[in-house]
């Protein structure tokens, strides 16, 4: 299925740090002193792009994941004065207004909120391990309205079958993403979210298509090689082994918007759920493949986001 490594490849077994609770419990063994920044900087005009650097290029070839395990802490918390960048990268969850479960809202209870914070925080401390990356431990929500959305390279959106929105929004989204950003969208299914999805793109790009991603594409081979598309499976589906599909949603996809160069802008990860694997990679019930791919393919669209 996957090439992991070459022969005198290092494996490893990734412990995650993290204390694993309630959703929206903020007390996970969290160091609460605030270290001031050294530099503050001023918004750029473009999304910075080299976080990562010639010792991250340079590393050893990829380990392999393995089941995470709980405990330790994690680093301090930004104050909510401070200027983001004292870290090279935020794992950055894009707010948008839409449709949840209870309703209407932009709210923590909106559907981008799916498997938040949990699932970032988890994702985040697993990557660390997996990719030489300085990263802020904790979840990092902006709104796509908001002009600081520019000092984040990567940003992800989840349950975008339910997005609806706003004309700030989808004016902010088009202007990050013209200007360097990159989109991961992930955790939708079926054919009635995909048309509501591609709706939303439509008024940030009327021009654009979605394209498929082929295969033999830079995407499946910038840190793990990937020659399959797996469809991960939400937590009960994946722990009960019934069925992997969710709707009419029976295989997966991996489509793109590119820009006018070929650049690609935006990665859509459809009929899949590469969120609840990483946030139940620890769980006994859940099939370790499932969460292995999902890793490998989150490791891959951070390293190909941040070296194109």
């Amino acid at each position: 299925m996957r090439r992991l490594a070459q022969a005198g490849t290092l494996l490893a077994v990734v412990a995650v740090s993290i204390v694993f609770g309630g959703c929206t419990d903020d007390r996970m063994g969290e160091v609460r002193k605030y270290v001031a920044p050294k530099v503050v900087e001023t918004d750029a005009e473009r999304v910075p792009n080299e976080a990562f650097g010639g010792a991250f290029l340079g590393q050893d070839a990829p380990p392999a994941v393995g089941r995470p395990t709980a405990g330790g802490v994690l680093g301090p918390r930004l104050d909510p004065l401070e200027t983001p960048g004292r870290w090279p990268f935020y794992w950055t969850r894009a707010v948008y207004a839409g449709y949840s479960r209870g309703g209407w809202g932009r709210s923590r209870s909106g559907s981008w909120a799916t498997d938040y914070p949990k699932g970032d925080r988890q994702f985040l401390v697993v990557l660390k391990r997996l990719v030489r990356l300085n990263a802020y431990d904790w979840e990092n929500a902006v709104d796509l309205a908001d002009p600081k959305i520019r000092r984040f390279p990567i940003i992800y959106a989840v349950e975008v079958g339910r997005m609806d929105m706003n004309e700030a929004q989808v004016e902010g989204l088009r202007g990050y993403l013209d200007a360097g950003g990159f989109l991961i969208v992930d955790d939708f299914w079926g054919s009635r979210e995909w048309a509501q999805f591609e709706y939303n793109m439509t008024r940030v790009f009327p021009g654009r298509s979605i394209q498929s991603i082929p295969l033999d594409h830079p995407l499946f081979s910038a840190f793990y090689d990937i020659d399959e598309i797996l469809q991960v499976p939400n937590i009960n589906n994946g722990a009960s082994g019934y069925q992997t599909h969710e709707r009419d949603g029976y295989n997966p996809y991996v489509r793109g918007i590119f820009d006018d160069l070929g650049r690609l802008m935006v990665v859509i990860n459809h009929n899949t759920d590469l969120g609840d694997a990483w946030e139940w990679a620890e769980s006994p019930y859940y099939p370790l493949s499932y969460s292995t791919y999902a890793y490998e393919m989150g490791t891959n669209m951070i390293v190909y986001g941040m070296t194109h």
